[in-house]
């Protein structure tokens, strides 16, 4: 094994017990992320919450530089947040739609982003528009042109990778179609932050969403935002903005924050916060360019081998397809595929039909396995998941709960 690999496993306690393959979902957190959340909660304990947070304030300052370091930005355009959906919540309620306005988005926008949006047609009369796909999959920036040309639109919303597939969308080419036609433009980047470089001067981004836990490593519950200059300077901010994010000034006025502070809660899970840090650090020092080199092979290497079992079937699709691997196995839900696959000790996820409703009504499919390698993964990691999926779709029903027969992973040197 190589050197930097195992440094990465040792410093991650999951890896000695499971062949964690589910990243995409929540990966599993290094050491120096574990001890950041403990520590912390170890001294609330000690000296109370707020003297607690007053200790760790130059901790919680260097958090908000090393997550402006990881997307291009400045610290006053970066916000805490719960996760990628509160930030993006947050963003959504940032704009007074009013009947007839338009939101453009694309047809694989995570599920809750859908459900949003429907939210806002049936309440205020906002139409969803959903531009169409190019050939090879993803939203075609052109598509997007020509509905924003056609409508009143007053937000451009697109997931970058979308948490039912492998696909990686066209952000910078729909960045610059907004920028031409003075539309602000939203980008939820939970999936693709730990494994694809982010420049928000290069995405030309409005808003921009990530949660921890994914492939940045870091712990449920928390996640952050980035909102720019532009949309401060139009004085964006949410409906319900809390005292943290403005001052009462008057009886009948209020007074926003500057900077993107004005998108946060007054209450802040602060071991959370310290942990979000110490993940943007790690990820720091094993490289941006590292982690996606690793975490793209492994995964083009899960689909090679898949897409090489009778009665499987591939799903992604896109030009570069990324670190999330999704397949059919014919014959059964995913759900029951991922169940097999727990009792031999490898955890993977099922994508549902409704996920990925427009997506999924094309591919024809009604579930799908999720599998989402990242860089501490390894090959043999995967060779064993490959295995595995192979004896299921073969068997055609789910094994027996004993697993008998097959390691719960295969051993390293």
């Amino acid at each position: 094994m190589e050197p930097l690999v195992a440094r990465w496993r040792a410093d991650t306690p999951g890896c000695a017990n499971r062949n964690h393959l589910n990243n995409a979902g929540a990966s599993l957190m290094p050491r120096p992320v574990i001890d950041a959340i403990t520590d912390h909660i170890r001294l609330e304990g000690e000296v109370g919450g707020y003297e607690a947070a007053d200790a760790r304030e130059q901790a919680v300052e260097a958090t908000y530089r090393g997550l402006a370091s990881l997307i291009g930005a400045k610290r006053q355009n970066v916000a805490i947040v719960s996760s990628a959906t509160a930030g993006f919540v947050q963003t959504l309620s940032s704009f007074d739609f009013a009947p007839g306005d338009a939101i453009v988005t694309t047809r694989c926008d995570y599920t809750s982003y859908q459900i949003q949006y429907l939210s806002l047609h049936r309440r205020l009369g906002v139409k969803v528009l959903h531009a169409d796909d190019l050939p090879e999959g993803g939203v075609d920036p052109e598509s997007v042109r020509d509905l924003v040309r056609r409508n009143r639109v007053r937000l451009v919303a697109v997931s970058w990778v979308p948490t039912n597939s492998g696909l990686v969308q066209d952000v910078e080419g729909v960045g610059a179609v907004c920028e031409e036609a003075g539309v602000p433009f939203s980008i939820d980047a939970c999936q693709a932050i730990g494994q694809i470089e982010i420049d928000v001067s290069a995405l030309r981004c409005d808003y921009l969403s990530v949660t921890a836990r994914k492939f940045l490593r870091g712990p449920r519950g928390v996640g952050f935002m980035f909102a720019s200059d532009r949309a401060l300077a139009r004085g964006d901010h949410p409906l319900f903005v809390d005292m943290h994010g403005a001052k009462w000034v008057a009886p009948d006025a209020y007074e926003i924050a500057p900077t993107a502070q004005r998108f946060e809660d007054w209450e802040f899970p602060y071991a959370l916060v310290l942990g979000l840090g110490a993940a943007a650090g790690y990820l720091i020092d094993v490289g941006i360019d590292v982690a996606h080199e690793r975490a793209f092979g492994l995964a083009a290497h899960a689909r090679e081998g898949l897409a090489r079992i009778p009665g499987v079937r591939v799903l992604d699709r896109g030009a570069n397809p990324c670190a999330i691997v999704t397949a059919d196995v014919r014959g059964l839900d995913a759900s029951d595929v991922v169940a097999a696959l727990q009792k031999r000790g490898i955890n993977t996820t099922a994508s549902l039909g409704w996920y990925g409703l427009l997506d999924f009504a094309e591919k024809r499919v009604e579930s799908a396995l999720r599998v989402s390698p990242h860089y501490f993964n390894t090959l043999e990691e995967v060779d064993s998941l490959v295995a595995a999926v192979g004896e299921v779709a073969g068997a055609g029903t789910p094994p027996d709960s004993s697993g008998a027969g097959r390691p719960a992973m295969m051993r390293h040197k």
